[in-house]
């Protein structure tokens, strides 16, 4: 998982070359809708997801239709490496959101400092490789928004909702909503061998499989725990935004990815086991985070299945 959503922020940057953000979300969705759509209808999972269509639609939004069609344009101005180390304060959102919608309420002095030190590697990041890109930073904090809230539609409204089915009709609800826009441009003016080849590794690889893979570890861990896969991610993103597109590899990576790394492993840290309480003395309540990484599992099994 780490890998496959490291490699979209290259490949992002590879397709705006020659096509807008709004072609680049409908491509990978359309893509992915072509694989996922007929699996989804086989396992009869679609009219389940459908009777779920409110919370779908915001699930799409926060984590589709949204932040693709913004990382599409704040690589227009910023590197892929640099949006890749900004989108890993993913992990810090959600802790906060988490502890906000009363999903966890271990807020402690310990990830409090997590928090603090992970926003200052983001500001270092901020203060020392931006320069004049506000526009497309900001598509990035809406992006960050968005991934951190998307997990939680998943874990609150949709756990009881096969995962082939929310995958496939939310891909198709931004295929729909894109499709006036970017269709027509694609058809017109399709893109040349390297942005197409680009298109379809995002459709395929990075968005159907990514997708799949997706829920079975929020299946497995939680959503914010899923979460951390954003520690790898930015990693990936700069070794091939160097490697391959001759990014620089500048002082803030060097100062803030580590800070941002750091706060995010003290922000969604686990809690030591609890210790048997002795003979009289009231047991100490499992919070609710606790619950849904150890009980999501049996609640959201039937995602994959």
């Amino acid at each position: 998982m780490c890998l496959v959503w490291g490699v979209p922020y290259l490949l992002i940057k590879v397709a705006v070359e020659e096509v807008s953000a709004s072609e680049v979300v409908l491509a990978r969705t359309l893509l992915a809708v072509v694989v996922l759509l007929p699996l989804a209808l086989r396992a009869g999972a679609v009219r389940p997801a459908l009777r779920a269509w409110r919370p779908l639609l915001l699930f799409a939004a926060l984590e589709m239709a949204g932040p693709w069609f913004l990382l599409a344009h704040a690589e227009q101005d910023l590197s892929s490496s640099l949006t890749g180390l900004l989108v890993a304060a993913v992990p810090l959102v959600s802790a906060v959101a988490a502890r906000v919608l009363r999903e966890d309420d271990r807020l402690d002095r310990g990830r409090l400092v997590g928090l603090g030190v992970g926003l200052a590697g983001v500001a270092v990041l901020l203060g020392v490789d931006v320069r004049g890109d506000l526009l497309a930073v900001g598509a990035v904090g809406l992006t960050v928004l968005g991934y951190a809230f998307g997990p939680l539609v998943i874990t609150r409204s949709l756990a009881h909702v096969p995962a082939t089915g929310v995958n496939a009709v939310a891909l198709s609800m931004t295929a729909l909503l894109y499709l006036p826009v970017g269709g027509p441009r694609l058809v017109e003016d399709p893109p040349s061998l390297q942005p197409a080849l680009a298109l379809l590794a995002l459709g395929l690889v990075c968005t159907a499989l990514a997708l799949v893979l997706f829920f079975a570890l929020i299946a497995e861990v939680g959503a914010q725990r899923a979460l951390v896969i954003t520690f790898v991610n930015p990693a990936v993103a700069v070794v091939l935004g160097i490697a391959l597109l001759d990014e620089p590899f500048t002082l803030g990576t060097a100062l803030g990815f580590p800070l941002v790394l750091l706060g995010c492993a003290l922000a969604t840290r686990r809690d030591r086991p609890q210790v048997p309480q002795p003979a009289g003395e009231p047991a100490v309540g499992v919070p609710a985070a606790a619950m849904h990484e150890t009980g999501q599992r049996d609640a959201a099994a039937p995602l994959d299945r």
